[in-house]
């Protein structure tokens, strides 16, 4: 929760996969919340009572959220799936803009691996914010299980974070008031 909230100020896109991985947490507890306290909120130290209820609290939530929209097995949130509509509507309106032309050149330097990424998804229909956000999650967890990526995979998810640190950038400056479009 204070991680989320941080993030979410800060870099909406380090939010969004914050909280895909807070799902998968989820689920890896069964949404069990004594689970739960026992794997997580029991590793908060120097916490006030308070904040550690707070804490308690928004996973449960979030538990009953993904029992209620039936996520509890695979697939996101509402709120996360809202967060990368914003996200596709900013894209869409960056690349029209003709005064963001680094925008567009960045996108378009990653758009080849989103179209070959797309293509070994196998899923033809699958946006291309949705291609990055899968890509970049796949990489954290290969990260996370210490298993070997290849220069190939690192050249694409080079060219794919820089594109979507950009559109973070991009979204905090209009969620601001800053950008111009």
């Amino acid at each position: 929760m204070i991680v989320a909230r941080q993030k979410k100020r800060e870099n909406i896109a380090e939010y969004l996969l914050y909280m895909w991985q807070v799902e998968d947490i989820i689920r890896a507890c069964q949404g069990d919340m004594e689970v739960i306290q026992k794997r997580i909120i029991d590793g908060y130290r120097n916490v006030s009572a308070e904040t550690l209820k707070a804490i308690y609290d928004w996973y449960e939530n979030l538990c009953e959220m993904m029992r209620l929209e039936g996520v509890m097995e695979s697939g996101h949130l509402q709120i996360n799936k809202n967060v990368l509509l914003d996200l596709t509507d900013l894209h869409q309106r960056l690349l029209k803009s003709t005064r963001e032309p680094l925008y567009g050149t960045t996108f378009f330097k990653a758009l080849p691996y989103i179209a070959e990424l797309r293509t070994r998804s196998g899923n033809r229909d699958i946006g291309d914010l949705d291609v990055c956000f899968n890509a970049l999650y796949g990489i954290l967890l290969l990260h996370l299980q210490k298993k070997e990526i290849t220069p190939e995979t690192e050249k694409a998810m080079h060219q794919i974070s820089q594109f979507v640190a950009l559109l973070a950038e991009k979204y905090k400056e209009d969620k601001e008031g800053k950008l111009e479009l």
